[in-house]
């Protein structure tokens, strides 16, 4: 099966609607943070971008194998998340590609079309 002919099930969970409310996840409104994986999408109940910490990306360090990298959506607009924090996911082999919320959730849907294992975890943008 060539690429373009991949079903969205092969691609996994994809961002139908970003906004002030939430995500919207096919059917599914996601009122706060969104980690989404190539097989499912889950509430995130991170804090704030400034509380962010390791503990927060536990869904993810558990993934096996682990992600070529995380989209890190950082709200409504791109933020650098904090250099210790960086080296901490780092260190397990958990790598932050930072960008604000609406650009990360188009990226994942383009990097998932091409069959990257990656995972993102969105911020909401209100």
């Amino acid at each position: 099966m060539s690429k373009l002919d991949q079903t969205p099930a092969a691609i996994g969970p994809l961002v139908a609607a970003v906004g002030p409310s939430g995500f919207r996840v096919g059917d599914r409104m996601v009122p706060g943070g969104l980690i989404l994986t190539p097989d499912d999408a889950l509430d995130w109940e991170a804090g704030s971008f400034d509380a962010l910490a390791e503990a927060d990306f536990a869904p993810l360090l558990v993934l096996k194998p682990l992600p070529e990298f995380v989209l890190l959506g950082t709200g409504a607009t791109l933020r650098r998340p904090a250099p210790a924090l960086t080296a901490a996911l780092e260190a397990k082999g958990l790598f932050l590609e930072p960008m604000d919320s609406r650009a990360a959730a188009r990226t994942w849907g383009l990097l998932r079309a091409e069959g990257r294992n990656i995972a993102a975890a969105l911020l909401p943008i209100a």
